[in-house]
């Protein structure tokens, strides 16, 4: 059986903030425009309907016109200047992103013909307009004879749209029926005469909505609406990939990126076939892969085996003198086990905090059971403990709730996802996987890391579809099948941003570049570096490197570090 270290000894000390420059403008002022953006947000519940969108445009149009008329920039400390430009770069994004989604929303409205009157009522309630009731019963009736009538047009001349648009189609009819519930309950039985009216003609809209999107997705777009699982994503395209990439400061095009991933996944296969011969196998990297999957826990053990794991990074970073770890911060995370469900979208654990850890559970089928054991063996658990504990995310989130707070609406995954990648690569230059099967976990991963820059992007480009992306997983980093299809599922349908997968290995190259520029050539210890990334809390890579290189930007600042290093 694996050791269980024993938790740290009572009491608890963590690490404070920094001290702040006392003559900073900008975070009260990131703080302010953070509470009102909120307070925009709260005034509806259908974010994608033509009034909340002119709604945030307006407010985002005067936030913008408000900052570039700042005239005090000059003046500004290099921290205030970083803040300004971090603003900037966040407002221009949402006005942009306003106009995409108005696409999409543009893209979806004939197939819901019916709505504007039904969104005229949740609107009204939201700026306190009352409703009479005999008006909107036959608001509520004619919404259901409009649907019947499309419905009936549609068997004669069925509309071609793709699937996604219907299954967007779908998702916002269901957004509509959940507000209008809203405003149904703020009146029912509070007022006699609108549950008089209304009750009747709501009951059968609210079934109406129901059976109309089960429609969209069934006969208009060709989709199972009794399978949760089935892989639907809906790809933004080339221009919306681009302004996400100007956003997040990446002055590189999808194209480029994908390029960049099958360079450093040509590394990681050189390599792997490296361990695959120490192991015995020759170039086979099929079969070394197969050998460390099999070198996994028992059933019930892998929580003690987390715990080892998580004790020698932990162990590691401070003999090596990396980082610095509060006590409190290597006593505060905790463990929970991952729901069956939750496995189909997330097969590996995950972390922070709380470490989720996914590993088969006792009513699985016989052959997931097996997947799951496989998929989450010592060697690759052994290269992913840190990401997601110490030094990874765990102390990436107890630093960022202590230092530069304001800096909460730039988060960003390319620091997120990008610094626990970076110890990834930095673990592998210092030897910190001590056998061959345990490089091949670690490879596993950088790989993967690798081709989710490559099916992310070329899925939002419209080249590969969901399915192709999971063959992909399966033949070219060596996943289980029901492994790959969960990690395509999350990465298309599970809520994340276009560019999030792309960010782990985009970030930790970023990383990687600064890290050389400081402490290679730059003379910075690895402890200075790795603690000053660490307090400006999670924002673009191109701005940490603004501030610790003291190179302020312009208040006209665009994306323009180049930071590849090609091998």
């Amino acid at each position: 059986m694996l050791a269980i270290p024993l938790l740290f000894a009572l009491p608890l000390t963590g690490v404070g903030p920094l001290p702040q420059d006392p003559a900073r403008l900008m975070p009260a002022r990131i703080e302010r425009y953070e509470a009102d953006l909120g307070a925009v947000r709260r005034l509806g519940p259908l974010d994608w309907s033509n009034a909340a969108l002119d709604r945030m445009e307006a407010f985002l149009h005067v936030e913008n016109q408000a900052l570039l008329a700042e005239s005090g920039f000059e003046n500004f400390g290099l921290d205030d200047r970083v803040d300004y430009s971090l603003l900037r770069n966040l407002l221009e994004h949402e006005i942009r992103e306003l106009g995409h989604e108005r696409t999409r929303q543009a893209e979806v409205e004939p197939l819901l013909s019916f709505a504007a009157p039904l969104i005229a009522l949740v609107d009204a309630r939201l700026v306190r307009e009352l409703a009479p009731a005999a008006e909107s019963a036959e608001t509520l009736d004619a919404a259901v004879r409009a649907i019947t009538a499309l419905r009936a047009e549609w068997k004669d001349a069925k509309p071609e749209v793709r699937p996604t648009v219907a299954g967007r189609a779908a998702e916002r009819c269901e957004d509509l029926q959940r507000a209008l519930s809203g405003w149904y309950r703020f009146y029912a039985d509070y007022d006699p005469g609108f549950t008089w009216w209304c009750e009747e003609p709501w009951g059968r809209l609210e079934r109406a909505l129901g059976d109309f999107a089960r429609h969209l997705r069934k006969e208009i777009g060709g989709l199972d609406p009794d399978d949760p699982t089935q892989l639907l994503g809906d790809p933004i395209g080339r221009e919306a990939l681009l302004d996400e990439l100007r956003f997040e400061m990446i002055p590189y095009s999808p194209e480029e990126l994908v390029a960049i991933a099958e360079r450093e996944l040509a590394w990681c296969r050189a390599r792997w076939e490296e361990a695959a011969a120490e192991m015995g196998y020759g170039d086979d990297r099929a079969a070394a892969l197969a050998a460390a999957k099999e070198m996994h826990v028992a059933p019930g053990g892998q929580p003690e085996m987390i715990l080892m794991l998580a004790q020698e990074a932990v162990d590691f970073v401070e003999r090596n003198q990396l980082v610095t770890v509060p006590e409190l911060c290597k006593d505060s995370w905790r463990m929970e086990m991952m729901s069956p469900q939750r496995q189909k979208y997330t097969p590996y654990f995950t972390g922070g905090e709380v470490i989720s850890i996914s590993f088969p559970t006792a009513g699985m089928e016989h052959g997931d059971k097996l997947m799951s054991l496989r998929s989450n063996n010592l060697p690759f658990c052994r290269a992913t403990v840190h990401h997601e504990l110490i030094p990874g995310h765990h102390l990436q989130g107890f630093m960022s709730q202590r230092n530069n707070t304001h800096r909460r609406p730039f988060r960003t995954p390319f620091l997120g996802e990008g610094w626990a990648l970076w110890w990834e690569l930095l673990l592998w230059d210092m030897d910190f996987f001590p056998t061959p099967e345990d490089r091949v976990g670690a490879l596993f991963w950088r790989s993967h890391r690798c081709a989710r820059i490559m099916f992310s992007l070329n899925f939002h480009l419209g080249k590969w579809t969901p399915q192709e992306c999971v063959d992909f997983l399966v033949a070219e980093v060596g996943h289980e099948r029901s492994g790959a299809e969960a990690e395509v599922r999350r990465s298309i349908q599970g809520g994340y941003g276009p560019l999030y997968q792309c960010a782990y290995m985009v970030g930790g190259l970023q990383l990687r570049a600064l890290h050389r520029e400081l402490v290679t050539e730059g003379g910075w210890s690895e402890r200075d570096f790795h603690d000053a990334v660490l307090r400006q809390n999670s924002i673009p890579v191109e701005m940490i490197r603004a501030t610790l290189t003291g190179r302020a930007p312009a208040k006209e600042h665009g994306p323009t570090w180049r930071f590849d290093d090609a091998r």
